[in-house]
């Protein structure tokens, strides 16, 4: 059943990712004042305002349901179970304009598995319960139970949300988030998001246990969308377009541990966005897109009306994948017939790397302070009871469900565990820098909640500060970055934002396996930001669960 609701003045109501018609006002705000020829603008904002400070006040409020359901799914023709938001994969797209407040409401209707909600990118600004992460934010919403999460679009652009529950993300439990704002190209069509994902006929959790042992499995296949086919089954995402105009698309990499090289045939990208960071726009024919990554870019439909190939690569540098060749969808222009395409691909070179700094740059011009703190820390990989796990500077992370940080952190209970491995930054507005290497030969897409950091320095070898110069000056920033094979990354952030931040790797094996870490920000200033009664709710209801029901953390505990 389809439920629109008219709510009072200044509020609007979405189910299944479809707006109520009290939102047409934003949206006619939003298209008189952001044409497709003149998108750089919105009201009394635009692409300079410094958006970690400056945002509209809107009065008005997106208010979302959710539920989480078991379900089964035949993503490329072959059935397996699943959990899906509102039965769908990927789950409806959160719509929202820049200074909106957002309100998800998140019924836990799955029947053996807690679950929270994470909004991948969102700043979370002053909000940190906010963010969704079991064991640090939250205790995890028990079956039967409902959280509301409400945030404030301080940003905009396209973003995401998952599950940070376990390996719920990479069971189906994501979907998009579109906040609408000034754009720094013109464009005729926004196409929404594109989720680029990995797939196994198994779940998850299943290939999950043979990672653990015998490290990364091959994966069977790869979706766009949600869709693809498999030995003859499912079917194929489909794009139609008409000639002569120009769509934005939303890349979203969703997957659990792919890095893809994406194209489209015969087509040239202008890439404008990198995360939630708007760039200089920068044209290429391959992009390529790491996991928890997000790139906006536009395509202008110059080409003869025909069809051509929409391709997702899987990089074999870092993953094994069956269906590598054939993780594909159909751009059409509509006057084409509905025949499949026979165009080929780009070149491109199979790596695991970040685009090059130099092309991201970010429009709003921002540089980095000399660092009061510095942390160093090496990744490194090993077994504990015979099974895999990693390990920063010599800790493998496991959090607590049923004491997460900011629940200590109320209770001035603040003697961490070792394993909790909590970095404490209890200056405001001071710079930290972070050295993260490895010498092990696998890329790691290293994000972090809370904030945008600015990417100082990567590369191949060993960091040394006599050799390797950092960049200060408008350096790329962004919330996911690529830990290059057997190098180091160099990021810094500002403290300007209260909370427990976890920074973790972005393959959902590796974080499962304790590649993780967090960060309590201005510990003075978290606890007035804290609705105890809520916190204590979820984690009340989580108690009475356990006591009732066997469950086992064996996992990092997020």
């Amino acid at each position: 059943m389809l439920l629109l609701s008219l709510m009072p003045s200044g509020m609007c109501l979405m189910f299944l990712g479809i707006s109520a018609a009290c939102h047409i006002k934003s949206l006619d705000r939003r298209l008189g004042s952001s044409s497709a020829t003149d998108r750089y603008s919105w009201d009394s904002y635009d692409t300079s305002t410094n958006y970690y400070t400056e945002f509209p006040d809107t009065g008005v409020t997106v208010e979302v349901y959710l539920e989480l359901v078991n379900t089964t799914v035949h993503a490329d023709g072959y059935q397996r179970n699943a959990l899906l938001v509102n039965g769908t994969l990927p789950g409806p797209t959160i719509i929202a304009n820049w200074g909106d407040t957002v309100v998800v409401h998140l019924h836990n209707g799955l029947t053996n598995n807690g679950t929270a909600l994470h909004f991948h990118g969102i700043r979370q600004y002053y909000s940190n319960e906010m963010d969704g992460v079991p064991s640090v934010t939250q205790c995890p919403v028990a079956p039967g139970e409902s959280i509301t999460y409400k945030w404030r679009a301080t940003q905009y652009g396209s973003a995401w949300y998952h599950s940070h529950f376990e390996l719920q993300a990479w069971e189906g439990v994501f979907g998009g988030i579109i906040i609408h704002g000034p754009a720094t190209a013109n464009y005729d069509n926004d196409a929404g998001i594109m989720f680029l994902s990995d797939w196994t006929h198994q779940t998850a959790d299943a290939m999950s246990s043979i990672e653990e042992t015998s490290g990364p499995p091959s994966l069977d296949n790869g979706l766009i969308n949600g869709t693809n086919t498999y030995h003859g089954k499912g079917s194929r995402f489909e794009m139609t377009v008409t000639k002569g105009e120009s769509y934005r698309i939303r890349l979203v990499n969703s997957a659990i541990d792919t890095h893809f090289k994406f194209m489209i045939d015969n087509h040239t990208m202008t890439v404008i966005a990198m995360d939630l960071v708007p760039i200089v726009p920068y044209t290429t024919t391959v992009l390529s897109v790491g996991m928890g990554q997000r790139y906006d870019i536009i395509v202008d439909m110059t080409e003869a009306a025909r069809s051509y190939w929409i391709r997702a690569i899987p990089q074999t540098f870092c993953s094994d994948n069956n269906n590598a060749d054939n993780i594909k969808g159909i751009l059409r222009y509509d006057s084409a017939w509905h025949s499949h395409p026979t165009t080929s691909a780009h070149s491109y070179i199979d790596d695991c790397d970040d685009e090059k700094s130099s092309n991201l740059v970010p429009y709003l011009p921002l540089n980095v302070g000399s660092e009061s703190v510095k942390d160093d820390f090496d990744v490194t990989a090993g077994q504990v009871n015979k099974i895999f796990k990693w390990f920063i500077s010599g800790t493998t992370f496991f959090g607590e469900w049923a004491n997460p940080t900011l629940l200590q952190i109320y209770r001035n209970d603040t003697n961490f565990t070792a394993s909790s491995h909590v970095i404490e930054l209890n200056q405001d507005d001071e710079w930290v820098y972070f050295i993260i290497q490895t010498t092990l030969a696998i890329p790691h897409p290293i994000h972090l909640h809370g904030h945008d950091f600015y990417i100082l320095a990567h590369g191949t070898g060993v960091y040394s500060s006599y050799s390797v110069p950092l960049s200060l000056t408008n350096p790329p920033r962004r919330d996911v970055a690529m830990l290059p094979a057997s190098g180091y990354l160099v990021i810094a952030i500002k403290t300007d934002n209260p909370g427990a931040w976890l920074m973790h790797c972005h393959i959902g094996w590796h974080l499962k396996e304790g590649f993780a870490l967090q960060l309590v920000e201005r510990r003075d200033e978290i606890l007035p930001l804290i609705d105890y009664e809520t916190l204590n709710q979820t984690c009340t209801a989580w108690d009475a669960y356990t006591r009732s029901h066997v469950v086992v953390e064996d996992g990092s505990g997020v």
